[in-house]
């Protein structure tokens, strides 16, 4: 009597256990399907943050030409002095679809516009270092939230300014807002896709919303410019910029308990910036940058100037080049995931497209003909971020430790040394040598920097480092970010698993789980 009463009690205690084991796991299922929803929504979020800073960066355009305008005494109107492209307000000719950057008529005010464009990639430049460190300790999605806020605050400040210094300061804010915006963004889409494919395809839907901006961002505003007046455009855009920030603010409060709990400290910035292989990278997505960074302020008076080109035809310019940089970021995600070991042959063969587009700009002689190596630069360069941008989250976490911060930190870095220098330098460039000699060098430039990208030829047979997050998961969860990290792994190891073979019990658990690593942090070997 007593052993059925003992195996009775063994089996309560048995089905209670497998009772709670199976709510666990419900639980944990549960967890994850949020936390997978989250993570797209983040993406939303980021990706709007991305497409509201590169529509500002490009809305002002068909507007500056009214400043100048008042600063000689104008009243405001444009007239015959407007800028060539389409962009003067005088005549009611103004076009819809402006130039990139309107040349001005003086000397000292071509100056003060070259200034302000470029003050924003300046400061960006300048902020870059300290926030991709400052992200690294605080995490996410404070300093993006802060981006936000700033850069809601420049876009107001757009909107109401009424003299030049006050644009260069919202100009210049701008460029604050942007260091801790873009780079914690990009950040954050790393950290939460930290497997492949789905990284490289959330880091091209990413891309595909800068240059969606960009190249939208001329027609809105003289759209709205020409229809509403010249504050309507920023506070549209001041009102997205809000709405981001309280979506993010509803899905990951910067400052809810335990945001950075068990997370690993990043490496140090400097340390990074010396690593040969990021240096590379960083050196790729600075050189492929500059064609469209210096012919954006000089290709419209060139056009004007050679071929005669209409005011239409200027303001169209840059448009069609949108379909090939979505059409390189597809293709590019595409070959990544059939072929993810070439990713440097995708940034090289960009590479190689960009310099012969730019080769070959000189010698078009009308509209049709210089649209077709514009597309070309686009297509390019959408080539070389969507193959190298996940390089750079692939060396960290293989090299470094896996935050991304700081490595995102320095490929804006890479990114504003173009777009700081082009509209100050071009314009020299093209009085002292020409516009031809210009291209000339930017793409004798790209190709001869195709080759250097061999050196990441052997980068995807790198062993994954010991580092701390591997040590913290490890000695097991202790928190819902590990448990939800733990459980992807043991998916994607699963999946990786030949079929019919099976393991049971804590060792494979504990392999599939966190693998068996023998590296410390800063170490790597070949496999």
């Amino acid at each position: 009597m007593s052993e059925t009463g003992g195996a009775g009690r063994a089996r309560a205690a048995v089905a209670r256990l497998s009772e709670a084991v199976g709510e666990r796991r419900r639980r944990l299922g549960t967890a994850m399907g949020e936390a997978r929803r989250q993570r797209r929504l983040l993406l939303v979020v980021v990706c709007v943050a991305l497409l509201l800073d590169n529509m500002l960066y490009m809305v002002i355009v068909p507007i500056i030409p009214d400043y100048i305008a008042a600063m000689r005494g104008g009243g405001g109107t444009a007239g015959p002095a407007a800028p060539a492209g389409g962009n003067g307000s005088g005549g009611g000719n103004r076009s819809l679809l402006p130039a990139r950057y309107p040349p001005a008529a003086g000397g000292n005010e071509d100056v003060q516009i070259g200034v302000l464009f470029a003050s924003k990639a300046m400061l960006q430049l300048l902020v870059n270092p300290l926030s991709g460190t400052l992200i690294d300790r605080v995490g996410y999605e404070a300093p993006l939230l802060a981006g936000l806020a700033v850069m809601f605050l420049s876009t107001v400040t757009f909107a109401f300014a009424e003299n030049y210094a006050t644009l260069f300061a919202a100009r210049s804010l701008q460029g604050l807002g942007s260091a801790f915006a873009d780079t914690a963004g990009i950040a954050l889409i790393a950290d939460r896709y930290a497997e492949e494919p789905a990284r490289s395809r959330a880091l091209g839907t990413a891309l595909a919303c800068i240059s969606f901006g960009s190249l939208a961002a001329p027609p809105f505003g003289g759209v709205l410019y020409e229809f509403a007046g010249k504050r309507v455009p920023f506070l549209v855009l001041a009102c997205v910029c809000l709405l981001d920030g309280l979506l993010l603010l509803a899905l990951a409060p910067p400052c809810a308990a335990g945001a950075r709990a068990n997370m690993p400290v990043g490496t140090p910035i400097h340390r990074l910036m010396v690593d040969p292989y990021i240096a590379v990278v960083a050196g790729a997505l600075a050189t492929c940058n500059i064609p469209l960074a210096f012919l954006e302020p000089t290709i419209a008076n060139w056009m004007k100037e050679s071929m005669g080109a209409s005011e239409w035809e200027v303001g169209l310019t840059w448009l069609p080049a949108f379909f090939p940089h979505v059409l390189g970021v597809y293709v590019t995600v595409r070959l990544a995931t059939a072929y993810p070991h070439l990713q440097w042959f995708y940034g090289a063969l960009g590479m190689a497209i960009i310099g012969a587009s730019s080769c070959l700009v000189p010698a078009c002689r009308n509209f049709g003909q210089v649209i077709i190596p514009l597309c070309g630069i686009c297509f390019g360069i959408a080539l070389v971020d969507t193959a190298l941008l996940p390089t750079l989250a692939f060396l960290v976490d293989v090299r470094h430790v896996s935050v991304y911060g700081s490595v995102y930190a320095i490929a804006d870095i890479s990114y504003c040394v173009a777009y700081a220098l082009g509209p100050i330098v071009a314009g020299q460039i093209v009085h002292t040598m020409g516009f031809a000699q210009l291209n000339l060098g930017m793409g004798l430039a790209n190709v001869l920097y195709a080759p250097v990208l061999l050196f990441l030829k052997n980068v995807c047979q790198m062993k994954p480092s010991h580092s701390e997050r591997n040590i913290l998961l490890e000695e097991g969860p202790k928190g819902l970010y590990d448990t939800i990290k733990m459980e992807e792994r043991k998916g994607v190891s699963k999946s990786l698993r030949p079929a019919g073979e099976t393991e049971n019990g804590t060792d494979s658990y504990r392999r599939d789980l966190t693998g068996v690593f023998e590296e410390d942090s800063s170490d790597y070997e070949y496999s």
